[in-house]
Parts: C-alpha cells; sequence; structure tokens
C-alpha cells in the first residue's frame, strides 16, 4: 500500500495525472481498503446525507485521523466542489478554519479530505438541556464575530449560518476551545474576482440558507452581503439565550407557505421583544446590523466590543470554560487499536452512539439544500446533521425542514438565439 502511495505521488509530481488517476481508482475498487488521494485510507462511516456519506480515514503517512466527504462524481454540482473552492481562499493555518488535506476524484466518487473535529454546538446545545448560558453565549459571539470577519476578509459571504456548521476541535488536542466554520457549499464571492468591485444588488433571489436563522432581507429575496451573515449569527444568538425563536414550529400546507410565514413573523416581532429579559446589547447588535446598507463594511470591532464589555460588567473571565466544559463524553474516541475498516453498521466511532436518521417524505415543492448546495427535495439525511463526529438528535419533521431547506424558485430559461 505505501509502494503504491509513493507511486502515485511520484506519477502526479512528474504531470502523469492520468496514469496517477487511474491508479487511485484501481486502488479504491480493489479489494482492500479504499484509498482517498495518495495516502488517506478511507474507514467506517459515520454519517450520510442526500450528496453521499461520511467517512474516518487515516493518513497513513503520520497516523492521524481525518474526515472524508465521498459523493458521486456524476453529479454535475456537488457542496465538495463548492468547500474546496471557497476553503482554497482560506489559509489553512487560519483559527477555526479546517484543515483541508485533499480534494479529487477516487473511484466512482469525489472526495474532499479535512480535520477531523469535535461535536457542533447544536450537539452541545442539546448536551446542556438546549439552553446556554449568558458568559457561554457571549463567548460564543466573540469567536464567531471574528470567525465572520475573516471569512469576508477573504471576500466571500457564507450564508448558511446555523449551530450545526459550527464545531469545536476535538477534546484530544488543543482546539477544543476554538469554535470551527465549516462547509461552505453556499458560500459565494461578494468581491468579483475579475473587476474587483461589490458585487451589484439585486432584488427576486433564491432563498439561500437555513430559513430559521436567516435575515430579513433573505426572506425578501434580496441579495445577500455581509450584513446578511451577521444578522444570521444574531438570530443564533438569541435561539442559544431563548432556547427556541418565536418562528419555530409554524405549521403550513407547503414549504413555500411556512418559509413566508417564517419571513412574516421575523418582520413582526420586534427586536425588544425578541431581546426581552436579556441584555441590551443583543438588541444593540441585532439593531446596527439590520441598519446596514448592502454594499457597507460592518464594524466588527463594535459588535465584538458590545460583547467584550458586557462580559466586563458581569466580571466574567473569557476564559473559555463554556457551559459543555466538563459535561461531554468521553473525547471522540479513537482506540489505540487500529478502527480503520469496513463497516457492517451506520455506526459512528466506537463508543459514541449515533442515531439512525429518519426517512423524510418527499415534498412536491423544491428546495435549495443549505447542505447540497444544489436543487433537491427535502431530505431530513441531511450532512449538516453529521458533519466530522456530530451526534445531532433527529428531529420533527416539520423541524427540520424549515431549519435545513430554503425554498428555491424556479427561474425560466433564457431563450437562445442562434
Amino acid at each position: 500500500m505505501h509502494s503504491q502511495a509513493r507511486e502515485y505521488e511520484e506519477a502526479s509530481r512528474s504531470g502523469r495525472k492520468q496514469s496517477a488517476r487511474s491508479m487511485q481508482n484501481r486502488t479504491g475498487s480493489s479489494a482492500g481498503p479504499m484509498m482517498v488521494g495518495p495516502n488517506f485510507r478511507v474507514g467506517k462511516k459515520i454519517g450520510c446525507g442526500n450528496f453521499g456519506e461520511l467517512r474516518l480515514g487515516k493518513n497513513l503517512y503520520n497516523n492521524e485521523h481525518v474526515a472524508v466527504k465521498c459523493v458521486s462524481i456524476d453529479l454535475k454540482k456537488t457542496v465538495e466542489h463548492s468547500q474546496e473552492q471557497g476553503c482554497e481562499s482560506l489559509p489553512m493555518s487560519a483559527e477555526g478554519i479546517p484543515n483541508v488535506y485533499y480534494f479529487g476524484p477516487s473511484a466512482k466518487n469525489n472526495a474532499l479530505v479535512m480535520e477531523l473535529l469535535g461535536p457542533s454546538l447544536e450537539d452541545l446545545f442539546d448536551i446542556c438541556d438546549r439552553k446556554f448560558t449568558l458568559k457561554t453565549v457571549l463567548m460564543i459571539a466573540i469567536q464567531l464575530i471574528s470567525r465572520m470577519e475573516f471569512v469576508h476578509s477573504k471576500h466571500l459571504i457564507y450564508r448558511d449560518v446555523k449551530p450545526e456548521n459550527f464545531l469545536i476541535g476535538r477534546q484530544s488536542t488543543n482546539k477544543q476551545h476554538i469554535i470551527h466554520i465549516i462547509d461552505f457549499g453556499l458560500a459565494k464571492e461578494y468581491i468579483d474576482s475579475e473587476t474587483h468591485k461589490h458585487i451589484p444588488y439585486r432584488e427576486h433571489k433564491s432563498l439561500t440558507g437555513t430559513a430559521r436563522y436567516m435575515s430579513i432581507n433573505t426572506h425578501l429575496g434580496k441579495e445577500q452581503s455581509r450584513r446578511d451573515d451577521l444578522e444570521a449569527l444574531g438570530h443564533m444568538f438569541m435561539y442559544f439565550l431563548r432556547g427556541s425563536l418565536p418562528w419555530q414550529g409554524l405549521k403550513a400546507d407547503t414549504l413555500k407557505e411556512r418559509y413566508q410565514k417564517i419571513g412574516d413573523t421575523k418582520r413582526a416581532t420586534p427586536i425588544e421583544v425578541l431581546c426581552e429579559n436579556f441584555p441590551e446589547e443583543f438588541a444593540q447588535y441585532l439593531r446596527y446590523v439590520r441598519r446596514l446598507d448592502f454594499f457597507e463594511t460592518p464594524d466588527y470591532d463594535y459588535l465584538r466590543r458590545l460583547f467584550t464589555d458586557l462580559m466586563y460588567q458581569k466580571s466574567y473571565e473569557c476564559d473559555w470554560n463554556f457551559d459543555w466544559v466538563g459535561r461531554q463524553s468521553t473525547p471522540v474516541p479513537i482506540p489505540s487499536q487500529d478502527p480503520i475498516g469496513p463497516s457492517k453498521t451506520n455506526e459512528g466511532a466506537p463508543g459514541r452512539h449515533h442515531p439512525q436518521p429518519k426517512k423524510s417524505k418527499q415534498r412536491p415543492h423544491e428546495v435549495l439544500n443549505s447542505n447540497n448546495g444544489d436543487v433537491n427535495t427535502e431530505d431530513n439525511n441531511d450532512m449538516g446533521q453529521h458533519s466530522t463526529l456530530q451526534l445531532s438528535k433527529d428531529r420533527q419533521e416539520e423541524d427540520n425542514s424549515e431549519t435545513k431547506c430554503c425554498f428555491f424558485r424556479r427561474r425560466k430559461k433564457k431563450k437562445t438565439t442562434r
């Protein structure tokens, strides 16, 4: 196996891409363990979604464990391609940005190999009985404002804020206090790479993101910019403080009607009511980001200062001692024996229980799945619940539909004249 890996690497360096690719395909389809790239061995499945599956992997050069996302190579547009493009412009050494080690074809799949992380904020929210203390939310806010500022500094808007897309590092590493941002499948450049100018303001856009947290302007069909990422973060902060948001659990006959109701309820809920019984700084945050102009550069320092000053007033120490510290089960278990091998069940790493995802009924309306990045019917088997080693609980069908997908308006294709 090592000789094959070395041979593949030499072929790649010498420019013989075709022979390297065919060698890689032969390796992946052989009777032995499946390989991705020159040195990543693929093992047990730890998650699945409507685009493919997530597997545990190992770097044979240094024995480090990684996460491998696999998707059919036949798909025209995959989340991995979008992620690879989005992550290309993000330095691997940046804090809170997971390392991407490889992206390319493997047998009949495309594969994205990335850093293996710990549970998501949604998982940790469950561990903490679905309420975070003020101190924990403030520390989350301080980190995520910085994380979003960094993404924006690379001329990208994220467009998919939700707790499932923010993961802490594994307990076995020194990154367990760092919140990472993952899944750039819906990220988009807001600075045109050719003209170096801000993208133009547009209306009648399809809904892109996660309905529960997206900005009011996104519901109204307005082109997203930096302000929308920050407003979505504000909604997520209040979700953590309150335990739920006023627009959750709304009943409707169709997804389109439900998303319309979510947007209407957001607009009808005054910021003062949304933030009632919580420090004024959260209302100030939401008022500021909702007043931003489409082209305006947010004052990230001001937003961070709102929460750092509040921590000082409350005599909180920013020690990253979150509510979940000490309440988590054992660290993501990577046993001494090699866990890489064929998996007969849909379980994750040993010692951790992964609930079997429920199969959802397809709805007649098409949606833009925030984890797929392509037009698809709604599917509760969304990878967002299982990214790296996440353990999110199954939600009710109606709750899943409003938090994972958003309505996609069909556009008529322009007729081309020959």
